[in-house]
């Protein structure tokens, strides 16, 4: 193909990708740049915890060639997940909430957008009348997203180490369509726009920011509640409050989200009132009832005793209530000894508060 017929079929790759329901498609070459090093830098300092899967694969995250041999260009997509109505702070202010990411309110993303990318490569390749090599990815393999999809034009790496973008904030999935195609390539997002703002980084809740653009994975509260298999430290349960499944406080306080759109997929919709639950009614689900109201959800990836011992301490942090108090003790005793340390520890929060009290 020539330079304008290799243009005109971007420009088809992008406007399919939309109905797809992207709400956009940038193309970046299939390197990292200087986010080769912080990635190296960041494992060095063991900042990704027990999370063994960022240093397998020989070091193909920091290669992402290797991932598709012959690959010259990315496809980046982005598709906008917040609910239009999230309450979020309203939730946090209430103790006795649960409080789980937005992003894992509906259904699974991974799925969704994996369907969406395997049409668009379908199409691409009806357009074409021949084979042509592509791979795709939704968090799903060892790619650095967030570093391609700056590497696209998609947005910059915030300080909170999220992609943000100027006309759409940063609650949004990511994916990607590796390809041998040589299409024209979008300008890399040089600049950072986050300022003198340091918004995210003050409202942590377990201060997981070492400095500026640099997380240290063991203090965040989506690590200890989802990615972690291990009991959560202590000195670190009073500061989670009633978060259970991920956090977004670096999100809500961002001023670039107030340019976030709402999602038009009804998948991404709160499921089960999960946008609106009372915390011991979640700890009261029967094993049953939490494989049924989590199929095709991504909480269902932690399983039920990951999920049980994050109610736990959520329950531990709230306001003393008698029914707290007699679910956790009927949860006891447990053979997982990780969760019967959980809700003993709930369970002595809940009778010292109780003893405050009187």
């Amino acid at each position: 193909m020539n330079s304008e017929e290799l243009h005109n079929l971007k420009q088809r790759i992008k406007n399919r990708a939309e109905q797809l329901g992207f709400q956009n498609l940038a193309v970046c070459e299939p390197e990292l740049g200087e986010h080769r090093g912080h990635l190296m830098d960041w494992l060095t300092n063991n900042y990704h915890g027990s999370m063994s899967y960022m240093t397998a694969h020989d070091g193909v995250r920091a290669r992402p060639k290797a991932l598709l041999p012959g690959s010259v260009r990315v496809l980046t997509v982005r598709m906008d997940y917040v609910p239009g109505d999230q309450h979020a702070d309203a939730l946090l202010r209430q103790p006795g909430k649960a409080y789980i990411a937005r992003y894992a309110l509906g259904r699974d993303y991974h799925k969704l957008m994996r369907k969406r990318l395997a049409a668009l490569a379908n199409d691409i390749n009806d357009w074409l009348a021949s084979e042509y090599q592509h791979r795709a990815f939704v968090d799903s393999a060892p790619v650095l997203e967030r570093a391609l999809a700056q590497r696209s034009g998609q947005g910059w790496i915030g300080k909170n180490t999220m992609l943000i973008n100027a006309r759409a904030g940063s609650w949004f999935f990511l994916g990607e369509l590796f390809t041998n195609l040589e299409l024209p390539l979008d300008p890399p997002q040089q600049e950072q726009h986050c300022g003198s703002c340091s918004a995210c980084l003050d409202v942590c809740p377990t201060q997981a920011f070492v400095k500026p653009w640099v997380l240290d994975a063991r203090r965040c509260i989506s690590y200890l509640t989802i990615e972690s298999h291990e009991p959560i430290p202590l000195e670190l349960r009073p500061l989670m409050g009633n978060r259970v499944f991920g956090c977004d406080d670096c999100q809500l306080v961002c001023p670039w989200n107030k340019f976030a759109q709402a999602s038009r997929e009804a998948d991404f919709q709160p499921r089960h009132g999960l946008d609106d639950s009372d915390l011991v009614d979640l700890f009261n689900w029967s094993e049953e009832e939490f494989l049924r109201n989590t199929e095709g959800s991504a909480i269902r990836r932690i399983g039920y005793s990951r999920w049980l011992r994050n109610l736990a301490v959520g329950l531990g942090n709230a306001d003393y209530e008698p029914r707290i108090v007699a679910a956790l003790r009927q949860r006891l005793p447990q053979p997982n000894p990780i969760l019967q340390e959980h809700i003993e520890w709930a369970l002595a929060a809940q009778l010292g508060r109780q003893f405050d009290l009187q």
